[in-house]
């Protein structure tokens, strides 16, 4: 078997919705700036009607001459294009079941895309190749990968999109996802530093509306999305401590390690973090320097499958949870089902971004009772539905 060529698929189509799709955005590292702190945002496509909202995505495809087709996505179209044009060459006419050496050959070729958009499309590649892999052999990934430790995974809900000043919606979607069977939550600040003290009281009130909503028995997570700075997160943690956290996400952009290691030593609430990390070399500078107490590659994003499975076997040595970032809750499964429930506790479900990211899905993956169960079709289920897409184009280089 021979890999024949890599094809992007660029695909539109138009999402029926109910009203506003992202009723309100996250707090953002720019946001220091103040004609950014007011700024909309329209992730994923763009919303055309009040019931619509119509994407455009590209998926990779990995062909090999036995007909057998992998599928990955969907990615930017940046990285999109780095695959066509930079990662193509290298891999046409190999082994498409020689994962470990195309991965490594592609890491060594790009020495100037360890990260970013060239290390996307390097795990959007090799994503391809586990589900070119699992077709070939007739079998889930996850089969491959050792067989599963369970036969279904626990979600945690994240309600990036929902509106987060409104109290009562906050208290009516906490409810709502609760009732979904739901056993955790996350939920994202809407201020930073620079919104003062009126915002963050108003991160504070956040928090203590899901407690007092959710109850005690209940998981809460608070997503930062890399916009504090040491002294705002030491004043933040301290505030919200009493309402117990399960933890507390990306205070920092990832690079400020230092930062990740004092407000450790300052906070009982747990630290997670490193999404916006690559490779196994970047996570290791957060393991040992113990900056935090669960690491979250996107698999999508860190360089693969098979690069999220030696972070996390060298995150489980120094006793740390990993659960992946859930860009793909399709790719995210195979990784989570084979790992220990101790050291893989939950999957992150993205409740919006599944529904845009897997739109285009034959079978997307939905959870049942708040439950991600392993699935049984070969590969890693990422067949495209024809009835959703309203135009084609191949993306060329």
């Amino acid at each position: 078997m021979k890999i024949t060529r890599l094809k992007v698929r660029k695909v539109t189509g138009t999402m029926q919705v109910d009203g506003t799709f992202w009723e309100e955005r996250l707090v953002r590292p720019i946001d220091v700036y103040e004609e950014h702190r007011a700024s909309p945002w329209n992730e994923g496509g763009e919303q055309v009607a009040p019931d619509k909202f119509r994407m455009t995505q590209h998926f990779l495809e990995v062909h090999a001459d036995d007909g057998t087709v992998g599928t990955a996505g969907p990615i930017w179209p940046d990285a999109a294009w780095l695959a066509i044009t930079q990662l193509q060459p290298m891999i046409v006419g190999r082994d498409p079941l020689a994962i470990e050496l195309l991965f490594d050959q592609m890491h060594r070729r790009l020495v100037h895309g360890r990260q970013g958009a060239a290390m996307i499309a390097v795990s959007a590649v090799e994503c391809a190749l586990w589900d070119l892999k699992g077709k070939a052999f007739g079998q889930p990934v996850w089969r491959i990968l050792g067989g599963p430790t369970r036969e279904e995974v626990p979600a945690y809900c994240s309600m990036l999109g929902y509106a987060v000043r409104d109290l009562g919606l906050v208290r009516e979607r906490a409810i709502e996802f609760k009732e979904k069977g739901f056993r955790a939550q996350k939920w994202f600040f809407r201020h930073g530093p620079m919104s003062g003290h009126e915002g963050m009281k108003a991160n504070v009130a956040l928090v203590r509306t899901l407690r007092e909503t959710l109850g005690e028995d209940y998981d809460i997570m608070l997503d930062c999305w890399q916009s504090m700075n040491f002294d705002y997160a030491v004043d933040l943690c301290s505030r919200i401590e009493e309402y117990r956290p399960r933890w507390i996400e990306e205070c920092f952009m990832p690079d400020r390690i230092d930062s990740h290691v004092k407000l450790k030593a300052k906070t009982k609430i747990p630290l997670s973090g490193a999404e916006h990390e690559y490779t196994r070399w970047g996570f290791k500078r957060f393991i040992e320097k113990d900056a935090l107490d669960i690491i979250q590659p996107d698999i999508y994003w860190c360089g693969g499958l098979s690069e999220t499975l030696k972070i996390a076997a060298y995150a489980t040595v120094h006793d740390l949870i990993t659960i992946p970032h859930g860009h793909s809750t399709p790719i995210g499964i195979h990784f989570s089902v084979t790992q220990s429930p101790i050291h893989t506790p939950y999957q992150e479900y993205l409740w919006k971004w599944n529904l845009v990211n897997m739109f285009f899905l034959k079978d997307p993956l939905w959870p049942v009772d708040g439950m991600i169960r392993l699935p049984h079709a070969s590969g890693v289920n990422m067949e495209l539905d024809p009835d959703k897409i309203e135009h084609e184009e191949e993306l060329r280089g």
